[in-house]
């Protein structure tokens, strides 16, 4: 008993306390670079650039950032499980959302907005965008490159899952953070009529990808 007492103490001192600790630093910075360099140009990124030239800064990130967490958590999770999932039914509701939201910013594009700075503007409004921006992505990201890539990754490295995780969505959060930041700058910069129209478009765009997904059966 002693000597299994021993063995035990042994393997978590070499397990739990080395320099790597609970995180391989290496693999994190690699995981980083993959996820940030394929979310960087991917549509979810652009359709937070513009959800933040609508609404407030922090109010989008908190529905974006909360929406890639719960993505990455159940990438972590059930791995590769969620391609079996009925991606096809997921991508006819993402399109008639895009295109809802489209209709909405064609709509709205010669409204005049003022924007309420006090309190740092959490109202109803407020919890009403970082809701829309949770929908948004969450349901955009749903089978996407990054949350397969991230699957794909955990399943790999099954001994460093913090490692991917924490990576994965560290790196998301820069996009959106990179993405929020732009959106915010163009907002007091270009006309709100023109944003609103770049916009209607581009989530126009995204719906209709969503739809060539389904009729092709495949992702670009």
């Amino acid at each position: 008993m002693v000597v299994k007492k021993h063995r035990v103490v042994a393997y978590f001192r070499t397990a739990r306390l080395t320099p790597r600790g609970l995180m391989n630093w290496q693999l994190f910075l690699s995981i980083y670079l993959i996820i940030f360099f394929a979310e960087l140009p991917d549509k979810t990124a652009f359709a937070t650039l513009l959800l933040a030239t609508r609404s407030n800064g922090l109010a989008v990130f908190i529905g974006v950032s909360l929406a890639f967490l719960v993505q990455t958590v159940m990438a972590t999770v059930f791995g590769h499980i969620i391609s079996f999932f009925p991606t096809k039914w997921v991508h006819l509701f993402a399109s008639l959302v895009f295109f809802y939201f489209a209709l909405t910013m064609w709509r709205d594009r010669n409204k005049i907005e003022y924007e309420n700075n006090t309190a740092l503007g959490v109202t109803g409004e407020f919890w009403q965008a970082s809701w829309k921006s949770f929908l948004v992505i969450f349901i955009a990201e749903w089978g996407d490159l990054t949350q397969v890539a991230t699957a794909t990754l955990i399943a790999k490295y099954q001994n460093d899952k913090l490692t991917v995780f924490v990576a994965a969505v560290l790196a998301l959060w820069s996009v959106t953070l990179i993405a929020i930041f732009i959106g915010q700058k163009v907002k007091h910069i270009l006309d709100p009529r023109k944003i609103r129209i770049a916009g209607a478009v581009v989530f126009l765009a995204i719906a209709i990808y969503f739809i060539l997904s389904i009729v092709l059966n495949k992702e670009f």
